[in-house]
């Protein structure tokens, strides 16, 4: 004669998100995250890149949008200037090797502070604009157009081109002592603001 089944009670007790404390927990959860703005973006995003055709050259375009870190804008308020420096390569690509350099361009724009007249510079190349906010300034320092990379008559229509670009705030151009001492003003990290892409050419015929 075989035994009575054996049954087995559950002792466990309510589930937790049952109780209504950890309901409460929840809701406050959410509305944390409802009414608690996010946390402004820091560094650079690339908002516009494209290569265009014009009057028998390549060029380019590009926009992007800067938002310091705290420490960098700090080091620019004490008087310390910064560079963006933005990049542009124009390869050919060969399936036999890596891909050929062809053209290779580069800008540099110089933000500084004038406390004594409380007003910011921009220099690029020759040219200085001064500007009465730092969101001006970098706005100015944020874009361009035409930009030769090439003259048309050099490139081979039936070839594959890219563009490699980068945009970056140039550590390599702050004062010396900064150079060695960027932990000590908040970390390495806060200074590597920059960006970078790569999109290909079209040269077909208009």
């Amino acid at each position: 004669m075989l035994p009575p089944p054996v049954r087995h009670h559950c002792t466990q007790g309510p589930r937790p998100e049952g109780r209504p404390w950890v309901r409460a927990l929840l809701m406050l959860g959410l509305l944390w995250l409802l009414l608690v703005p996010p946390a402004r973006a820091q560094g650079v995003e690339l908002s516009m890149l494209r290569a265009t055709r014009s009057e028998g050259e390549l060029a380019l375009e590009f926009a992007v949008r800067i938002n310091l870190p705290r420490t960098v804008e700090d080091a620019l308020r004490r008087g310390v200037p910064i560079y963006f420096v933005a990049e542009a390569t124009l390869l050919r690509h060969r399936w036999y090797w890596r891909d050929e350099r062809v053209a290779q361009v580069s800008r540099s724009w110089r933000i500084a502070y004038q406390p004594l007249t409380n007003s910011w510079r921009v220099g690029l190349g020759g040219l200085n604009q001064t500007f009465g906010t730092l969101a001006e300034s970098l706005n100015a320092a944020s874009s361009s157009s035409g930009w030769r990379l090439a003259e048309l008559s050099q490139l081979d229509p039936d070839k594959s081109y890219t563009v490699e670009f980068s945009y970056r705030l140039d550590t390599s151009q702050l004062p010396g002592p900064m150079q060695f001492g960027l932990t000590g003003l908040g970390g390495q990290s806060d200074w590597a603001v920059g960006v970078s892409r790569t999109i290909k050419v079209d040269l077909g015929r208009p």
